[in-house]
């Protein structure tokens, strides 16, 4: 547990996301996915990833009352930590939006019960993960939507309750790596709203993570709207002549620039890594011109890893199964894990 925080972020280059499976509401497979198993770990290692973002619902296995988590689920997500492990992977075990508990109550009137709840989690879930070496971390919430002063300063108090909470456990958790997530992992958010670092016992131990969807007419729009059209090509030599009222109109190459440079002086600049903890965009099925667009998607996923990585951030790719077979762990994309690995440097 000796490394510093930034001696942990040089060691990380590209992070798999293991999408709608643990945080899954009904159960680790209600979503589609198969239950994660030491294969598909040893799968994302041998791909090229350094690391896996898990993310995790804590509350449907919670007592309502006393909060207290199933042990059966305690000991299902530290197996699944441990097969990160045994595949020499970092692992940011989270809690996601679990329903909501969190996110959806960043106001005065709930936060004391927010607060409550931020805590006996926390210390349950770092008490069962205690005797894990640094390579694990944990990251107090998602993508909590804070959007005024006001909220910002609640959204700090649930950030702190997760420090403190990890904190007391004590052990290597005394000194583990955490993870604080921007107002809506945002980052224009995270520039106008955040405004100091939370307390901690520990010394170079704090992370910060944003997220990027962006232009989101291309990365996740899933259907036309009268306001405008899903892209369905992006960047400079990528637009379609085809299909040409489906190529970007906002959000290319400058915007990506733009948008992932203001937070290095916010935080890699003192010495605060940020992950950039999900990203990604959607394949499509309808374009005319599906050459184009898969080219472009590749193009987008390269140049995005590649601007996180030249601003300080650690990307990690948001996967629900669309990358690598969860059934028997084959590659589904290579031109996407090409473009992954070219932008991290890998290749």
């Amino acid at each position: 547990m000796t490394s510093t925080i930034s001696q942990i972020a040089a060691k990380l280059k590209l992070g798999y996301n293991i999408g709608n499976t643990l945080e899954a509401i009904g159960g680790e497979t209600a979503w589609g996915n198969p239950m994660i198993t030491q294969g598909l770990l040893d799968a994302v290692k041998a791909k090229g990833f350094d690391a896996v973002r898990i993310p995790c619902s804590w509350n449907q296995y919670a007592d309502a009352t006393t909060a207290k988590i199933s042990d059966t689920w305690l000991n299902r997500v530290k197996t699944v930590v441990h097969y990160c492990m045994n595949a020499n992977l970092y692992a940011v075990l989270n809690i996601h939006w679990d329903g909501g508990w969190l996110e959806d109550h960043i106001n005065a009137t709930d936060q004391g019960a927010v607060r409550a709840r931020q805590t006996a989690f926390w210390e349950q879930i770092a008490t069962s993960m205690r005797d894990f070496d640094e390579r694990l971390i944990f990251a107090g919430s998602n993508e909590p939507p804070a959007s005024t002063a006001t909220e910002m300063d609640i959204l700090y108090s649930y950030h702190q309750a997760f420090i403190d909470a990890v904190r007391s456990t004590g052990g290597r958790n005394a000194y583990r790596a955490l993870v604080l997530q921007g107002p809506s992992t945002d980052t224009q958010k995270t520039k106008t709203l955040w405004s100091k670092m939370p307390t901690d016992t520990a010394t170079n131990r704090l992370m910060v993570e944003v997220h990027y969807y962006s232009p989101y007419n291309f990365t996740i729009m899933s259907k036309d709207e009268s306001w405008g059209k899903m892209f369905y090509y992006w960047g400079n030599g990528f637009h379609s002549t085809i299909e040409p009222d489906r190529n970007a109109t906002y959000g290319e190459e400058s915007a990506v620039d733009g948008d992932l440079s203001i937070i290095k002086p916010l935080f890699m600049d003192k010495g605060i890594p940020v992950i950039l903890g999900e990203y990604g965009v959607m394949l499509r099925t309808t374009p005319l011109d599906m050459t184009m667009h898969k080219a472009s998607r590749a193009y987008w996923l390269k140049y995005v890893t590649q601007q996180a990585l030249a601003n300080g951030m650690i990307p990690f790719l948001w996967d629900t199964g669309g990358l690598i077979d969860r059934n028997n762990y084959a590659l589904l994309n290579q031109q996407d894990l090409d473009a992954l690995l070219v932008g991290a440097g890998k290749k």
